[in-house]
């Protein structure tokens, strides 16, 4: 494998596109005239692709932007530039686009011939609507895109292949990836050939740029305090603050103390002041603390302790920061930090190796199978709008898993499929991918038999089918991963709304439940009722006790009595299993 160099002779270009009245800059040449032209020098495009504009998200950024972003149709976010002396609104896929145009043109360059195919990496946290998103830049760039692979993945390809000669037996492999915009961990565990995640965790809003954006604040509050003049409303001003600031970022990674110098920054004012590198670490302890829980979260869901873990790779530029590098360390019980690997470059090199992989005529292309994970876990809707998982998140790929259910009325001779992504514990909250309908079987007492069975092959394509056993009857739906599944709500999302509603959710799961038992109650004792000893045996008195319960219970198990409180139901089910167990006490009832 080998880095080409740009026309500047760097082996990264930033992925900035600027707009002049006379032309469009991409790469260095954007960044380089960003402090003069900040309202028309678009970066950050990859936090925008694939969100929707009223995101909290792109309102928290669009205030920190020099450039204007405002809500275009369907809410996609449109960057508002003036080009040639006109305005023009882009969508993110569209700038990003222009970056690969140029990365295109600078492998055309080198290779001295026309380049169609790529392999384009992403976020491992990006969702589906995201990965969509960045396919369209792909065609609107004249590239076929072959495949989206995770940016760690893709690094755990590099540095797995450098070490592989010295592999003895299975290795388990953690990759940090802490890069400009977004945050990425993933676990991966390397045998032979086989290269297997088997977690992955992240947020695709922290990296690089959150951190300048602090030290930016910090300054522009110490410029207040100093001068007596507010710069938040320059954009002019905050772009030479920032590239002041980037580059300030970067020396404390090898010194202890920097200067921070902006000459006539504003009103003729030359800031001068100094920062150590103990106060950026204190204005950035949070992000720093934030990369760790993280890394916690992806180990425990991969059930694998610390310990377990051989190799610990950086990837991405905000990799080199000293303190995230010692906090890591720390997690890690003192374990050395792999750094054999430019952060910079491993991502584009693993993911040349899997362009290789999935091309003809290359000579010499490594020997290897990559195992990926799924990022979310997949279920059905079952009685009482309650999630059934079948696919638990980080279950690897290609995978086929096979569940039981039942239906749940007498005499049904069709069931309904709605199937869902999501980590929340009510249906309806996660995301709905797709439904089908499995009918003309024979009418059956419910909890009659069914199996719902998930597969996902290798490109992600996920095809879910339920049978009933009796008749063989069949039916399934194909979900392609390629397809906008999930609008705005992104994966990270999803997960991170489980925890914050996580007492919502068992408070719900509970009530679920008791209505459940509730309803079985009503069905087993309506089924007693209508047996002939039952005259013999109970009075007309109890017997219209009993139906005056059920009738409440009924009531209660109507949808519209949704507002009722669990108490109420737990009171109901206690009365009507008192009658169950007086039923069963005279035998009318089999336990």
């Amino acid at each position: 494998v080998e880095i080409i160099h740009n026309d500047q002779g760097n082996n990264t270009t930033p992925s900035c596109v600027a707009f002049t009245d006379h032309e469009r800059l991409i790469g260095d040449a954007a960044k380089n005239q960003a402090a003069t032209n900040p309202e028309n020098t678009i970066f950050d495009a990859k936090r925008l692709i694939g969100r929707k504009y009223s995101e909290q998200n792109v309102q928290k950024d669009k205030m920190l932007w020099p450039f204007k972003v405002v809500a275009g149709t369907n809410d996609k976010p449109m960057i508002v530039v003036k080009y040639k002396g006109q305005e023009k609104q882009l969508c993110a896929e569209e700038v990003s686009s222009m970056v690969l145009v140029k990365m295109r043109e600078i492998a055309e360059a080198f290779l001295e011939k026309p380049v169609k195919n790529a392999v384009v990496t992403v976020p491992a946290y990006f969702n589906d609507s995201q990965r969509k998103a960045t396919m369209d830049a792909g065609a609107i760039a004249g590239l076929n895109v072959i495949r989206i692979i995770s940016e760690p993945t893709a690094a755990a390809i590099a540095y797995g292949l450098d070490k592989r000669t010295n592999c003895v037996g299975e290795r388990n492999i953690f990759i940090f990836d802490l890069g400009g915009g977004t945050f990425d961990v993933s676990l991966l565990t390397i045998k032979d050939k086989v290269f297997q995640v088997k977690a992955t965790a992240g947020n695709t809003h922290l990296g690089g740029e959150d951190i300048d954006n602090r030290m930016v604040n910090y300054f522009v509050e110490e410029i207040k305090r100093k001068n007596k003049v507010d710069i938040s409303g320059n954009p002019r001003a905050l772009r030479r603050l920032r590239t002041a600031c980037e580059r300030a970022k970067r020396t404390l990674s090898c010194v202890v103390t920097t200067k921070v110098d902006v000459d006539a920054i504003f009103q003729g004012i030359d800031f001068n002041s100094s920062i150590n590198r103990a106060r950026f670490e204190e204005i950035n302890m949070e992000l720093f603390e934030e990369c760790i829980e993280t890394v916690e979260k992806c180990l425990t869901d991969a059930k694998m302790d610390k310990s377990s873990v051989h190799d610990v790779v950086l990837v991405g530029g905000s990799s080199r920061i000293p303190k995230v590098q010692q906090l890591l360390q720390a997690f890690f019980n003192g374990k050395d930090l792999c750094k054999s690997i430019n952060p910079d470059e491993a991502v584009a090199y693993g993911a040349a190796v899997q362009a290789a992989l999935l091309s003809k005529g290359f000579k010499n292309v490594p020997d290897l199978v990559l195992l990926d994970v799924t990022p979310l876990s997949l279920g059905i809707s079952i009685t009482g709008d309650r999630m059934s998982v079948v696919v638990p998140r980080n279950t690897s790929i290609p995978l086929k898993k096979k569940q039981g259910f039942g239906t749940s009325f007498d005499n049904q001779s069709s069931v309904g499929i709605d199937v869902y992504e999501g980590e929340r514990t009510r249906a309806s909250d996660n995301n709905l991918l797709g439904f089908f309908v499995l009918s003309s079987f024979p009418p059956a007492p419910r909890g009659h038999p069914l199996d719902v069975s998930f597969s996902i092959d290798e490109n992600g394509i996920l095809s879910v089918s339920a049978e009933e056993k009796t008749t063989g009857n069949r039916n399934e739906i194909t979900i392609i991963n390629d397809k906008d599944r999930m609008s705005a709500k992104e994966i990270e999302r999803m997960i991170q709304e489980a925890k914050f509603y996580e007492a919502e959710d068992r408070e719900f799961l509970k009530k679920a439940n008791t209505k459940n038992d509730l309803d079985k109650c009503v069905y087993k004792i309506r089924n007693a009722l209508k047996k002939d000893c039952i005259r013999s045996l109970v009075c007309s008195k109890e017997k219209e006790d009993i139906c005056s319960a059920i009738n409440r219970a009924a009531d209660l198990l109507d949808e519209e009595n949704e507002q009722y409180d669990i108490a109420v139901f737990e009171a109901c089910l206690k009365e009507l299993e008192s009658f169950l167990e007086r039923l069963e006490s005279l035998g009318i009832i089999v336990k």
